[in-house]
């Protein structure tokens, strides 16, 4: 039987989510489809109702679809409930599953660049620029990995609104202190969209940063960011955007297809090369 996962927004054409799934199922030889489908806000309630008896194992699902996942999903995972988001389907009988992968993606690909002692090594702090749903996801791996997470905003209210959710873990930080802050930081976390190719750069100076510190930008077009060209110049780990989207989707693959892939070089080249040729 072929199995059916899909990955659903509004528009589509850009996911590079049926390259990856389409490189694993070829990689091991499976019996398996994976496809991009285009549902517009109105029609997406009818389209995760309609899931059980579809013939889909599950799917991911993408902008501007995450947050009404969250709320049509039949159960969550503690980790999506925590996050407020879905990123992952899973079909389960005539039930539907919510998961968010972000979070575990993002430290995946962390252990994957920087070992799986970076939390130690950086001190156990970590500064996550931005407050949006990317923010969130990361500032949840990181407290479960047990750091220590500030989070600053150019809307002050919407870091205060993130932290709230663990305020024995994460605080609040004005945009204004953020270069003060950057001598006691140990992990620093670009999640806005500066440096994304079409936005101005983010103006930060890295002088302040311990020596052991490491930098990340979710950016991953382009893949080196004016951020992570500072960090390196600088002589600290630099960890692209790329990873973070080849690591959260192994759990999905897994969940659909029966088999636990692997973030390879290969893949990641394949991707590179989609990326230069767009």
């Amino acid at each position: 039987m072929t199995l059916r996962a899909f990955v659903v927004g509004h528009p589509i054409r850009h996911s590079r989510s049926p390259l990856i799934h389409g490189h694993w199922l070829a990689e091991h030889g499976l019996d398996g489809t994976y496809e991009r489908i285009d549902v517009a806000p109105d029609a997406f309630e009818a389209f995760v109702r309609g899931l059980p008896g579809s013939g889909f194992a599950g799917g991911n699902v993408t902008i501007p679809h995450k947050e009404a996942a969250y709320r049509l999903a039949d159960s969550l995972t503690p980790r999506a409930q925590r996050i407020g988001a879905v990123n992952t389907l899973i079909v389960e009988g005539d039930r539907v599953r919510g998961d968010n992968t972000d979070a575990p993606g993002f430290i995946a690909h962390l252990d994957q660049s920087l070992g799986e002692s970076w939390a130690e090594r950086t001190g156990g702090t970590a500064l996550v620029l931005g407050a949006g749903g990317a923010a969130r996801a990361i500032v949840v791996g990181l407290v479960e990995r047990g750091l220590s997470v500030r989070v600053a905003n150019r809307s002050p209210e919407r870091a205060r609104a993130l932290a709230e959710f663990d305020p024995d873990h994460v605080a609040a930080l004005a945009w204004e202190a953020v270069p003060e802050a950057l001598a006691e930081t140990g992990l620093l976390v670009n999640t806005t969209s500066l440096g994304m190719a079409g936005h101005p750069p983010l103006a930060l100076d890295l002088a302040p940063l311990p020596d052991r510190a490491a930098v990340a930008d979710i950016v991953y077009v382009p893949l080196e960011t004016p951020l992570l060209a500072a960090a390196r110049a600088r002589g600290l780990a630099a960890v692209d955007g790329l990873g973070m989207l080849l690591h959260q989707a192994v759990p999905g693959f897994a969940a659909w297809f029966g088999l636990r892939p692997a973030v390879t070089p290969a893949l990641r080249q394949k991707i590179v090369a989609d990326l230069a040729a767009a």
